[in-house]
């Protein structure tokens, strides 16, 4: 009885707080006579066994009389017994026709019980349909701009680039760098990335966005096998670019701090044959 209550009570809810929909008030409507039907089985329940429980004491005293009369009575036995058998056998029949009474009475509860199983799974379908029909639409979920596309590995972009520089194809190897450095800007490749970057705008002689990508070496990747490269070029791209004090302070940047590298070596020949440098001579052009 208290599981019908509550039922009741979320319907009522239900269908208070969402403008009472003429499904949940026909649910409401069927669980209220269901409600109805188990009181009544369960006081014809209650009238039924208090008869029975009348009928079985009324068996027990009659069989109490009827051992008392045999034990007094010995040479009437017979007929005393009968005599005494005949209320205990009304009460025997009586108490069959009211278990099967009670039977029919069981049987009716379990199908109320079954029928009520069923309306509460469509109570909480429709409860479940407007709790959805009530909540605001989901937001798109959100993609991260610098994750890789499906199925894109950063062994092959890298082939891939050096494999287009090599061959002449710029435009295309610049793209795949760039997104090489977009999608693994941490890996172990990535310096070697940037400067190729900056060495394919020193091949087309854009020397302005080579000195930015070579800069961008030092910058982002300051302690790598590239950094004495990246002052090399840096200097080189600075002095094709007509700053020539600048490109003199990358190279001896390079050589303070790499002095026995082969960049610093090649930075020196450049201080003294571009006349970047304290020592003098003629100037010789480099390529």
């Amino acid at each position: 009885m208290k599981y019908l209550r509550l039922a009741v009570l979320a319907i009522g809810a239900s269908a208070s707080c969402f403008g009472a929909s003429k499904e949940i008030v026909e649910l409401q409507r069927d669980v209220a006579l269901l409600q109805d039907q188990a009181t009544r089985i369960q006081r014809t329940l209650d009238e039924k066994f208090a008869a029975l429980q009348v009928l079985i004491q009324q068996a027990q005293d009659n069989s109490s009389r009827t051992a008392s009369a045999v034990q007094s009575m010995p040479g009437e036995v017979s007929n005393r017994v009968g005599d005494q058998l005949r209320p205990i056998l009304s009460v025997g029949q009586k108490v069959d026709g009211m278990q099967q009474e009670i039977q029919g009475l069981t049987d009716s509860v379990a199908q109320l019980a079954a029928r009520m199983e069923r309306l509460d799974a469509k109570l909480t379908d429709v409860t479940n349909k407007i709790t959805l029909l009530a909540q605001p639409p989901a937001p798109p979920p959100t993609t991260n701009p610098n994750a890789p596309p499906a199925g894109l590995s950063a062994t092959d972009l890298f082939a891939n680039a050096q494999r287009d520089q090599q061959s002449g194809s710029f435009p295309i190897a610049l793209k795949e760098y760039q997104d090489y450095l977009k999608f693994f800007g941490k890996t172990e490749q990535a310096p070697i990335a940037q400067f190729s970057i900056g060495q394919i705008y020193y091949d087309q002689g854009d020397f302005e966005n080579a000195t930015q990508a070579f800069d961008a070496v030092l910058e982002q990747y300051p302690d790598n096998s590239e950094t004495p490269n990246a002052y090399y070029m840096k200097g080189m791209a600075l002095y094709k670019g007509g700053q020539r004090a600048p490109a003199a302070d990358s190279f001896k940047a390079l050589i303070a701090k790499y002095p026995h590298t082969e960049q610093a070596t090649k930075a020196r020949n450049a201080l003294r044959t571009l006349n970047l440098g304290t020592t003098s001579g003629k100037r010789r052009p480099m390529n």
